[in-house]
């Protein structure tokens, strides 16, 4: 009787350490799931901010680029005269929505690109005070201010061109997908 309690104990152990075993194994591959999901979903999570951030520095970007526009056109107006520019507000209100613009790529970020608008932002300002500096000397002059200062006036154009396509260049990068 005795070798029958042995057998009956060790094959009792036997099944209990298998089935001990067999619930740590479970319970191990459970959790390298539960933590792959987790995983996983942080990433996607952070795929889904990184996308909404990109998508609002964009809408940001294309808000900066169209009030650099707005103000472009009214300073043309002062190059060229008010009959022949494209009608657009005055250039003061063109202005003051180029700042605010320029607030919102600050906040947008990053920083190569707020300082890439900044220094559109003071061309554009240098611009209109040279604008206005050339029409205080002028004041009685009939010809638009374009054709009385012609190489001011492309130097303007040309320096236009270069900080916007400094902008982009800068901001494309930003959003670039790293």
């Amino acid at each position: 009787m005795r070798e029958t309690v042995a057998i009956a104990l060790i094959t009792s152990l036997s099944t209990l350490t298998a089935a001990g075993l067999t619930g740590l194994v479970t319970a191990l591959t459970g959790r390298r799931q539960v933590t792959g999901q987790l995983t996983a979903a942080r990433e996607e999570r952070d795929a889904q901010r990184t996308v909404r951030r990109d998508q609002a520095r964009r809408d940001t970007y294309v808000g900066f680029l169209a009030a650099c526009d707005r103000a472009y056109r009214a300073l043309d107006t002062g190059w060229v005269g008010p009959d022949t520019a494209p009608g657009e507000d005055a250039p003061y209100r063109a202005l003051r929505a180029l700042d605010e613009a320029y607030n919102l790529v600050l906040l947008a970020g990053p920083d190569p690109v707020a300082d890439a608008a900044g220094r559109t932002v003071r061309s554009v300002n240098e611009e209109y005070a040279q604008q206005r500096r050339l029409l205080r000397e002028q004041a009685t002059e009939a010809t638009p201010l374009g054709e009385r200062h012609r190489a001011e006036h492309l130097a303007a154009l040309r320096c236009r061109t270069e900080r916007r396509d400094a902008f982009v260049a800068v901001a494309r990068g930003a959003l670039e997908p790293s």
